[in-house]
């Protein structure tokens, strides 16, 4: 296995681990309430967190200063965003975990996290 390989697997594990931490174990009530307002003080926070943990895996692969600051800035952007979809599409249709579609919002919600670590890597790839 190659070196970039190497470097590539630990860094899509690193984010594994990140993202479960903080979606999953760091969030605060400030971060989960008011989930569908757009401008949101605790959204920013909580994508802010990913963005911030998201650096410290990237250094670890020896991401250069640059490319660590886009990938970042990009990750914390998408993060607020497909967060406030979910949370908007959540406070609108009103659903429970008990219903099929909130679980379907999850999964969604979820793949597009992933998607976007998919393309975090990509970047690094190109660019680094």
């Amino acid at each position: 296995m190659t070196a970039t390989t190497t470097s590539l697997l630990i860094l899509l594990f690193l984010l594994q681990i990140k993202h479960m931490f903080a979606d999953f174990f760091w969030q605060t009530p400030r971060m989960l309430a008011d989930r569908g307002r757009y401008l949101h003080m605790g959204r920013a926070q909580h994508a802010g967190l990913h963005a911030l943990s998201s650096a410290l895996a990237l250094l670890v692969v020896g991401v250069s200063v640059p490319v660590l600051v886009a990938i970042v800035l990009a990750e914390w952007v998408a993060h607020y965003h497909i967060d406030w979809a979910k949370g908007h599409w959540s406070d609108r249709s009103g659903h429970t975990p008990a219903e099929g579609a909130y679980w379907r919002a999850v999964g969604v919600d979820q793949a597009l996290h992933q998607l976007t670590y998919l393309a975090m890597v990509w970047a690094w790839v190109a660019y680094a």
